[in-house]
């Protein structure tokens, strides 16, 4: 019996077999997740290769279709795919080292990314149960934390209690490392979470997210730890960010181009002056990976269609000031975005 899914991105390689040995693209196929695996795919079936470690859960849990066998010790790639003459492999995702290897052994190489990233682009309903399950205890973790922010705690402290709550609540891990920035670390969209004390007046912004059988969330929420009546500026900025993250989720819509879609919160933004400050893209894909195909950019020509999962996270960033970005997992359904992390986006002072 062959995997209809893995069968189907075969062919479409062109291919004498499809060889995956990258985690994700393994277990986007088998539903195995495993630190070592090569996936095997040709006109008779599908076969896992695996080592001890795995092979009593993968024969156990790997999608049907699949052959699971024991990789065989000491064997090199090549060997193990002797007698094919071409192999679809991702060229985007592969080492040097095993490219240099596989076309040394005198393989015929064709990239097989473009076909994984159009699949994995739309979500199945089963795909989409995890990635709404995986969402949920995001929110409820968040709604979790707030109560337990106290003046000088650590933004260290703060990652590892929301962490701790995705996890109560069902997550097997963080999409990513969690994101906490107090005050001025704010202006920093990529910030690397330290030992800053939380302290009255401070803004908390916040970018986190986990999984849930394997998919991600993400979601970002930008607070006020106190009012000192030193913000206005912060709460118009604020106001602005909000509208341009709505707007978006009422505007965009199937058969819209990433450019198109970044545009409309870029453009939002740029009726205030604050266009310039708005430094990264409107979005990216989301699924196993939290980076995924397709993206919301200024060069972004890919269509976006019902199924696809992507993040809406507008923000500006006023260097060694403040930052605020607002950032939801939506999906588009019947041509319209529906968003999946949904708690609340109005300023919230703690």
């Amino acid at each position: 019996m062959n995997n209809l899914l893995a069968d189907k991105l075969f062919r479409e390689t062109g291919a004498d077999a499809l060889v995956v040995t990258q985690e994700d693209l393994a277990f986007y196929l088998t539903g195995f997740q495993s630190s070592f695996g090569v996936v095997v795919v040709d006109g008779d079936g599908a076969k896992f290769y695996t080592d001890q470690r795995y092979l009593e859960a993968a024969r156990a849990n790997a999608a049907p279709g699949f052959e699971v066998l024991e990789y065989p010790r000491g064997v090199k790639l090549g060997e193990l795919l002797k007698g094919y003459k071409s192999l679809g492999v991702s060229l985007q995702k592969s080492f040097a080292s095993e490219y240099i290897a596989l076309n040394e052994a005198g393989f015929a190489l064709k990239d097989s990314t473009p076909v994984f990233e159009r699949a994995m682009a739309v979500k199945t309903q089963k795909e989409m149960q995890s990635i709404s399950a995986a969402c949920l205890a995001a929110d409820k973790a968040f709604l979790s934390l707030l109560p337990e922010i106290k003046e000088g705690m650590t933004e260290n402290d703060v990652a590892a209690l929301l962490e701790y709550l995705m996890r109560k609540n069902g997550a097997s891990g963080t999409s990513f490392s969690t994101i906490c920035a107090f005050g001025a670390n704010a202006s920093v969209p990529h910030h690397e979470t330290d030992m800053t004390r939380l302290k009255f007046g401070d803004i908390i912004l916040i970018d986190f997210g986990c999984k849930v059988g394997g998919y991600c969330s993400d979601c970002t929420r930008t607070l006020l730890f106190g009012d000192d009546g030193k913000h206005g500026e912060f709460k118009e900025a604020y106001g602005r960010v909000l509208e341009a993250h709505m707007l978006v989720k009422s505007e965009f819509t199937s058969g819209m181009t990433g450019r198109e879609g970044d545009a409309i919160a870029r453009d939002c933004l740029a009726k205030y002056g604050l266009d310039k400050y708005f430094t990264h893209s409107l979005g990216h894909g989301i699924g196993i990976n939290i980076h995924e195909y397709p993206n919301l950019s200024p060069k972004s020509e890919q269509v976006f269609a019902d199924g696809m999962v992507f993040s809406d996270e507008p923000g500006v960033y006023f260097e060694g000031a403040f930052g605020v970005r607002i950032e939801d997992t939506v999906t588009l359904k019947d041509g319209k975005v529906v968003s999946l992390t949904d708690t609340d986006k109005s300023l919230t002072i703690l």
